[in-house]
């Protein structure tokens, strides 16, 4: 058995050599790599991107052991390497530690341990499909690319401070758009003939709002770094709602690749806004009913045995708990509310089937036959 030491040196290289992998993003292709596992893995951490990035750039979806198997219906083939990543350590604090922390909370995370979890595409079994699957199916379709830009642009006038409007590519000068941190404007070339492009320079220019307009902490930023991080945000929001990105250049990054504390920092800026772009589009998806064009395999409770039922409902009891994104959370606990009423709709049937083949068996008087005998 390794001695704490071995753990800690073991734990401490893991984390050196994603550090390592990191500073090699010097190159369009190497960073767009990255951006890739960015935009599947957005709810992660970005030590648990770094980390997921550099033991398996091509990963899609990872989840535990014994979660492929409960959740998914899926096993971990024979002889794979896991995937590492690490998971917070949460402590019931005492008083005194309450007093000395200085908070009040109940629990806090008191350090971090590195879990093994797997890839889908070291697992065999159901296959596993998500809203993306259809929403880039239906985003194929021009007329729903250009819904989605007007949807947005509409959410942006309306719900928050920036201003959007639409001029013509020749009052541009050669741009598809702009933002003006003085007036915090948006304009996008409204005669931009390719749709998707014009949902992209929004994607871009609102990624400029919110790292470099006045009241950002990072507006002063050199010119060249801001363009990488509202390319690279622009990049992982097209790449989540599955329009092709092949032709996108985000140049080099070597300008701000070459130290450590500033391409984290870079790095955890881009997530940050990502994030906030993702959950957007995510919305206003389902919003255009661009995520309905048929269900989930497990969403069609009807078909699954009551055995598979049982499973899934534990494995999404497990996700709930784990699960640390509020948004994840709600929508996991909506799954197992229909996982519920599946069971308990299917346990009546039962019953009644039951009741009505043994006529014989007493039934239990109610409450209220009760209490009209007493």
């Amino acid at each position: 058995m390794p001695s704490k030491a071995d753990v800690k040196a073991w734990k401490a290289q893991l984390v050196a050599q994603a550090e390592q992998q990191i500073l090699k993003l010097t190159d369009s292709d190497r960073f767009k790599q990255y951006l890739n596992t960015l935009a599947k893995f957005h709810h992660y951490s970005t030590r648990n991107i770094d980390l997921i990035y550099t033991q398996n750039p091509q990963a899609t979806q990872v989840a535990g052991f014994k979660q492929w198997q409960m959740a998914f219906n899926r096993t971990v083939n024979r002889g794979e390497k896991a995937i590492r990543i690490a998971a917070p350590i949460i402590k019931k604090l005492t008083p005194e530690d309450q007093k000395r922390l200085d908070t009040t909370e109940e629990k806090a995370i008191v350090g971090y341990r590195y879990i093994p979890v797997f890839d889908i595409s070291q697992t065999s079994g159901e296959p596993v499909l998500s809203a993306k699957d259809f929403v880039k199916e239906n985003l194929v379709d021009h007329k729903n690319v250009t819904n989605l830009y007007n949807e947005l642009k509409d959410y942006l006038n309306n719900n928050t401070d920036i201003k959007v409007s639409e001029k013509s590519l020749s009052e541009l000068g050669g741009a598809k758009g702009y933002f003006q941190p003085n007036t915090n404007e948006i304009v996008i070339g409204g005669d931009e003939p390719d749709n998707a492009l014009k949902l992209k320079t929004l994607y871009h220019e609102y990624a400029h709002s919110q790292l470099h307009g006045l009241k950002s902490a990072f507006k002063d930023r050199p010119r060249a770094y801001q363009e990488t991080q509202a390319e690279a945000v622009a990049y992982v929001a097209m790449q989540n709602i599955g329009v092709d990105t092949s032709n996108y250049s985000l140049g080099y990054v070597a300008t701000w690749a070459k130290d450590k504390a500033v391409i984290h920092s870079a790095l955890s800026e881009i997530q940050q806004v990502s994030n906030k772009v993702i959950e957007l589009s995510d919305g206003l998806t389902k919003q255009l009913g661009l995520q309905e064009a048929q269900k989930e395999p497990e969403h069609d409770l009807k078909k699954l045995s009551a055995h598979d039922l049982n499973k899934s409902y534990q494995g999404l009891q497990q996700q709930v708990q784990q699960a640390t994104n509020p948004q994840q959370k709600a929508e996991l606990k909506n799954k197992l509310n229909d996982l519920h009423h599946e069971i308990s709709n299917r346990t009546q049937k039962q019953l009644q089937a039951f009741t009505e083949e043994n006529p014989s068996i007493k039934q239990p008087e109610s409450e209220l036959d009760q209490g009209l005998k007493r």
